[in-house]
Parts: structure tokens; C-alpha cells; sequence
């Protein structure tokens, strides 16, 4: 498919009550208000396409965008297009979505390293977004690199801007369903962190409890496995 096309089908998924939705969320700028239902539809006829993502990524259209990042091929997107992209991320859920992208590519760490550090909300955002998607991944990543930033996270989380310390929320969640060993230091940091407070604005969101949702999380695994079994 080609832009024009791409385009053409995203303005005619929109609709007024998605974008409603979406503004209330904090997405800001040009958007359709397309359905990630919708979006996945036509990421299963795209497939993967990393020139078309990246003139999608150009429009700046938010549904562009979203759909940009699950067409994007991580093994060939560069790194100055990712720092280009997480440069341009203004909201959180593209920050999430970007994140995917990034953590399968084979600058992961560098790229995650380098946004956690940022100074720009959106930036470290996706910082702490990619390392969550690291951390579910199966990379032979020794535990210590992780129990590192666990102790970043303990230390900075309540002195970080509002969506970093959602990010970061996150981020500790997935380090705890990563193996036994994590869960047992990432519960114990949860619970010296206490609660995390963000603004989530007109929305019912919520930031969940890290240490009860990794239980839960592990719980809902052994649960599945058993049935599997």
C-alpha cells in the first residue's frame, strides 16, 4: 500500500467518538481517531514495511503514527530514526507503542540507556517503556542489569514527572514477572516505593500497584499453565 492509500483508509476509520476519547487522554494535534482494532487490521495487510512506516511517521498524524510503529521493521530501522521518532512522541501511549519497536531492535540498550536519561518527559517515558519491553523479552540479560535499575526507579520514581513515573511504574512491574529472583527484589522495592501518584487527567486510568499486580500477574501465568497442563 502507499500512503495516499494508507491514508485515505485511516481518515475513513475514523470516528468522533474515538477522538473524543483520545483527546482525553492527552493526544494533542492531528488524528482521525482510528480504532487500534482498525489499526491491527491493516497492520495484518501491510505487514511490515519500514519505508512506509516512516512516511507514515512524517505526517505526524497520531493514527499515522500508531500504525507507523507496528509496521516498522526493527532490524532495519536506524538509530537516528528512533531518536528522531521518540523526539517526536507526545503522549504516552505512542511512548508505549515506540517502545516496541525500539526494544526489538539491535540498539535496544543503547537507545533505552540514553532516553532513560532524558530530561524530556516523553523521551524518558519511552525509556522506561522500552526497558518494560526489554524485560519481557527472553535476552539472556543477566539479573544484575536489571536490579540496577531497579534501584534507579526506587530512588527517583516519586521526583519524576508525571508519565515517567507511570513509565517507570511499569517498567519495575515487568523486571517482577521477569524470573523468581526478580520478582522477590522488585515486590520488595514496590513495596519501600508505596504508592505511585500520576495525573491521568479526564480518564478513569489508573496506575496500578506494583507489587499486587506482579502477583497477580504470576498468579494468572501459573494459572494458564496448569490448564495448559
Amino acid at each position: 500500500m502507499t500512503k495516499t492509500e494508507v491514508m485515505k483508509e485511516l481518515r475513513a476509520n475514523g470516528t468522533a467518538q474515538n477522538r473524543r476519547v483520545y483527546r482525553r487522554h492527552g493526544i494533542r494535534g492531528e488524528l482521525f481517531g482510528v480504532s487500534y482494532a482498525a489499526l491491527g487490521k491493516l497492520q495484518k495487510r501491510i505487514k511490515v514495511d519500514q519505508s512506509l512506516a516512516e512516511q507514515l511517521w512524517a505526517t505526524r498524524n497520531h493514527d499515522a503514527c500508531a500504525l507507523a510503529t507496528m509496521i516498522a521493521d526493527p532490524s532495519k530501522i536506524s538509530v537516528g530514526t528512533l531518536n528522531a521518532w521518540a523526539k517526536d512522541v507526545a503522549n504516552r501511549g505512542l511512548a508505549g507503542a515506540l517502545s516496541n519497536v525500539a526494544a526489538a531492535a539491535p540498539s535496544a540498550k543503547g537507545r533505552m540507556e540514553k532516553w532513560t536519561a532524558s530530561r524530556g518527559e516523553m523521551v524518558a517515558c519511552t525509556g522506561w517503556h522500552t526497558l518494560a519491553s526489554i524485560a519481557r523479552q527472553d535476552n539472556g540479560l543477566p539479573d544484575v542489569y536489571f536490579v540496577k535499575y531497579l534501584e534507579t526507579i526506587e530512588s527517583k520514581v516519586h521526583a519524576s514527572k508525571n508519565w515517567v513515573k507511570h513509565a517507570m511504574n511499569n517498567a519495575l512491574i515487568n523486571i517482577g514477572v521477569r524470573n523468581p529472583a526478580l520478582e522477590k527484589q522488585a515486590i520488595a522495592a514496590a513495596k519501600r516505593i508505596g504508592r505511585v501518584e500520576v495525573d491521568h487527567g479526564e480518564t478513569g486510568c489508573k496506575t496500578p500497584d506494583a507489587a499486587a499486580y506482579i502477583k497477580k500477574t504470576l498468579a494468572h501465568r501459573r494459572k494458564k499453565a496448569n490448564k495448559a497442563r
